[in-house]
């Protein structure tokens, strides 16, 4: 396994230097900003994902004041209440990208972030006692409870909120299959066990956020070089 110094260095070297790959690093959100963070935001960032996912993201960016307005700010109390009939005329309305299989996911993810929340005082409390030495349990957390938040939907969410997290990006991907870590598909149980076990190791050595570290991987490979450090 590579030293953490030496990705590290190379990511250094490619970005022209120590000060610019640092100030390109973004740290996680305190756990207990975290546990502040209201529920509606969480199914409104839940929801603004899965709708990215396969879209412009720039088409659902210019949408989401409508978006907000059909589904009254995300208010999951009021969500839980609406018919089902109610749900296929709102999956209609010319304010929001038509698309009724992935409007049903706002229901059924505000059902999880309800039974979350009942069980933990909020779902952002839920969130951020989660351990990030095992943020692919939360992963599957997700996925397995909430609709159409696997892959790297749910994860890409959670960076957004501030949960610290790493990302399996294709320069990720590409730095853990060239250098022996995983093998086979990219999201099996054993490739999630052996990322998570590099990246819990990669951190004892470091002292970064899992965040920190999946950035800084990124940025040792692959197509994004800036310029030569200078001497």
């Amino acid at each position: 396994m590579e030293k953490f110094s030496n990705i590290y260095h190379r990511a250094a070297e490619r970005k022209c230097g120590e000060q610019m790959l640092l100030s390109l690093l973004n740290e996680p959100l305190p756990a207990a900003d975290i546990a502040r963070l209201a529920d509606d935001q969480w199914l409104e960032e839940f929801t603004r994902k899965i709708f990215q996912s396969g879209f412009y993201w720039a088409v659902i960016n210019n949408k989401w004041p409508g978006f907000r307005e059909v589904f009254w700010d995300f208010n999951i109390g009021k969500l839980l209440m609406m018919p089902p009939e109610m749900l296929e005329k709102k999956a209609s309305d010319q304010r929001i990208v038509r698309n009724y299989t992935k409007v049903k996911t706002i229901t059924a993810n505000a059902l999880m972030i309800h039974v979350a929340s009942e069980e933990h005082g909020s779902f952002g409390q839920f969130i951020a006692q989660w351990p990030t030495d095992d943020i692919i349990g939360l992963w599957a957390y997700l996925k397995q409870h909430g609709s159409r938040l696997g892959g790297n939907t749910g994860p890409y969410a959670l960076r957004v909120m501030g949960k610290d997290t790493f990302m399996l990006s294709r320069d990720v991907e590409a730095y853990l299959r060239a250098n022996d870590i995983i093998e086979g598909g990219l999201q099996t149980k054993r490739s999630l066990r052996a990322t998570q076990d590099f990246f819990n190791e990669m951190q004892q050595q470091s002292g970064f956020s899992l965040q920190q570290i999946s950035q800084t991987i990124s940025y040792s490979c692959g197509d994004n070089r800036v310029g030569v450090a200078s001497a």
